[in-house]
Formats: C-alpha cells, structure tokens, sequence
C-alpha cells in the first residue's frame, strides 16, 4: 500500500510540477494586452497559437454583457486546462481599421537627424597610437548632434569642424540609445600618416534602398513599409530620421536567393517628383505621407486588419511586386505564430509555397520587406527577414503592430 502511495504521490508531484511549468511558460508567451474589435465577444479570444499549441485557454471577463460595443478595457484572467491560473491581461475594445494592402516597392531615401558614429579608427600621432573619439567616451552608434553649440547634419559638416580645430578641443553634443543627451570634448590630433587633423571616428549621415509598401491608410493618405526599421549596416543600429523622401522604384531583376547567401530585388530609382516624404523610422517600418499625385488606389479594395489573435498557423498570401511595378499576389503557409513583445517583427514564421514565386526568387529576398500579408480576407502582416540558410521562409510582423504605430503619427486630412 505504501509503494502504491509513493508511486502515487510521485506522479502527482510530476504532474504539479508540469503544469506549473506550463503556467510559467504560457504566462511568459502570453501577451499582456490584446485588442478586440468593436461587437466582437470577450469569451471567444483564442490564444492558444500564442503558447502551448492546441492548449485550451480560457478567457474570462468581469462583465455581464457577452458583445461590447462601446471603446472599453477590460480586465480578463487566463486559465489552461480552464482551471490552472496563467495571467491577468487587459483586453482593449476598439473600432476595426481598414486599409489599402500594398505589395509594391518603393525607394527609401532617408537623412539621418544628426550623424551616426559608424567606425573607430586610431590615429598616429607623433609615433603613438590613440584615438580621440574613444578617449572621450564616444561610442559606436552614438549620434552626434551638435559641435561647438552648432548643429550638424552631414560627414562633410563635422570633417570641417576637426580639421578647423588646429587641436583645439571640441565640445560635441551626443544622443545615445536614441534618448540620452550629453556632451563629450574631442581634442583631434594630427596625423603622422595623412595631412590635417582627426578625431579617430567615422560618421555617415544617410541611407538609401527598396522596400515594400505594406498599406495605405485610404483616410490620411499616410502609408506603412518595410516592417522593419533602416538600420545603419554597420552598427545594426536604428537611423535616426531628420528628413527623407519615399520614390517610384522600378524592379528590374532579381538575384536568386540561396542557402547561405540572401538573394535581393535590384530596381531603378524613378528621377520625377518623390511619392511622398518620409515621417518616421520605427523599429516596426518606415512611415510616411503620400502627396496627392500618389493617391490614387481606387482599384483597391479596403481591407481589415487583424488583430493578433486572428492570425493561425495556415495556408495565407503574400502581396509583392519580384518584376516591374505591378504587385501580384503568392501562395504562403504561416508556420508559427508567437505573441511575445520581446521582438515586435519577429511575430511570426511564414514559408513560401508558390512554384512560381520560389522559381522567381528562390523565396524570401531583401526588398520584399514590408510584403503585406493577407489570411481569411484580413491583412495580418507584412514580411520582415528571410532565413539565411533557408531562403523559403522568414520571420513576419503583426499588421496590428504597424498599424498601432501609423495611427500613433496622427490622422492628418
């Protein structure tokens, strides 16, 4: 009888063990917020992509009424199994947005607000080697702003103010993490090895390449692309935006792409007036605002976006443009959806499954970028970044994400 307790409470132990781990996992995967749209019911959330993979969860909500229809947030806890407590989550009624799915490239042009610091390099200096920058507490991906309390915009701007300097320090005002403000004295030296003075660092002050136009808020005029921030190649940090312009781009080929090595879209810059101007560059894509001669979508349909949990693992279509302008549609499967906000663009894992495209492409190659995604009539999404040792699939962003971020620029008229 005693054997039989301890087996029993052995397992028992086993099995409170697991699913507390499950709860732990499931409340980590989980997210901490969802939308629903207006009218939708609070009790039919399904969440369960978003953890454990056929796991019920169940949601229950602390009202009376099974259909919201006014712009509420609600407070609801998780369960799985429908008893084992995972989280409390706060669900968001808000009104369902339509758009103008894209699927076709644009140029990015884009001027950085201040100049990005994108390499060290010491200097020799009377036969010693040092490096001003760095001696001043200058890192990589610092952005500098200003110089002696003047403002500077271009590499040519600051390779005046060190060769001006005649080794007298400059006081240089630096933004880091996009956030901190401070200010550094560089005193550059001159060089054994090349006539003038430098100050050991390299900037770059610009940025320029293809995308694609995930969608078109039909209302504002503005538009969403890329899924994805332009960061400097260098130190995989984000650009800062001053100024930018969105141009008409032509494909005029593609580089296959392989295992190992990333095929890519080559197009043509159109030299006429720019599509629209750039507003922001956000870890999510590029944003921005088209001007009138750009607007015109009419053979568009509007087209709802999902929120999150709309999005299932499944068969999908992904809009993009592999030869010259016009965008055609391409048969994908979503393999794997995940809720975390740890990584915005990382929401999701699609395949591409259309002979045509993969005969094309060899699937996923840079440009395709910003690739809306379209599932059971809803935009969910929008390509992000191919797999380098599978070309066939990538990783995609939620459309809600984009979405959330275009409405935060502002409704413009």
């Amino acid at each position: 009888m005693k054997k039989i307790y301890r087996i029993f409470a052995g397992a028992l132990s086993v099995l409170m063990i697991s699913a507390l781990s499950l709860s732990l996992y499931a409340g980590r995967t989980l997210p901490d917020y969802v939308y629903i749209a207006e009218g939708q019911e609070v009790e039919d959330l399904d969440l369960s992509t978003a953890a454990l993979s056929g796991t019920a969860i169940t949601v229950g909500a602390p009202v009376q009424q099974a259909v919201i229809t006014e712009p509420d947030q609600i407070p609801v806890g998780l369960r799985i199994f429908g008893a084992i407590s995972v989280k409390d989550i706060l669900v968001q009624v808000v009104p369902r947005e339509y758009v103008l799915p894209g699927g076709t490239p644009f140029g990015i042009k884009m001027f950085t607000d201040g100049v990005m610091v994108v390499g060290m390099t010491d200097v020799i200096h009377d036969g010693e080697t040092i490096n001003p920058a760095k001696e001043a507490g200058i890192r990589l991906g610092d952005v500098i702003t200003k110089v002696n309390g003047r403002r500077v915009s271009t590499n040519e701007e600051v390779a005046s103010f060190v060769e001006k300097s005649n080794g007298s320090p400059l006081t240089v005002q630096i933004r880091r993490d996009d956030q901190e403000l401070f200010e550094a004295s560089v005193i550059p030296v001159r060089s054994d090895d090349a006539a003038g003075y430098r100050a050991g660092m390299w900037v770059r002050d610009s940025s320029a390449g293809i995308g694609t136009m995930t969608f078109i808020d039909p209302e504002s005029g503005c538009f969403a692309g890329l899924g994805h921030g332009v960061c400097d190649i260098d130190t995989g940090n984000l650009m800062p935006l001053s100024s930018g312009e969105a141009v008409d781009v032509t494909i005029t080929g593609v580089t296959k792409g392989m295992s190992g090595n990333p095929g890519e879209l080559r197009g043509a810059f159109s030299e006429s007036r720019p599509m629209g101007i750039l507003l922001r560059n956000d870890v999510t894509g590029v944003y921005g605002q088209l001007n009138s001669a750009s607007l015109d979508w009419g053979s568009v349909v509007p087209t709802p976006v999902a929120m999150r949990q709309e999005v299932k693992p499944g068969k999908a279509i992904v809009r993009t443009t592999v030869d010259g302008e016009e965008a055609m549609e391409y048969e994908i499967v979503i393999e794997r959806v995940t809720f975390s906000d740890s990584n915005p663009t990382r929401n999701m894992v699609v395949r591409i499954t259309d002979p045509q495209l993969l005969a094309k492409t060899g699937g996923i190659v840079q440009g395709m970028s910003g690739s809306p995604i379209l599932q059971n009539g809803k935009l969910v999404g929008a390509i992000t970044h191919v797999f380098v040792n599978d070309p066939a699939r990538g990783y995609g962003i939620f459309a809600e994400n984009m979405e959330q971020c275009l409405s935060s620029l502002g409704k413009m008229s």
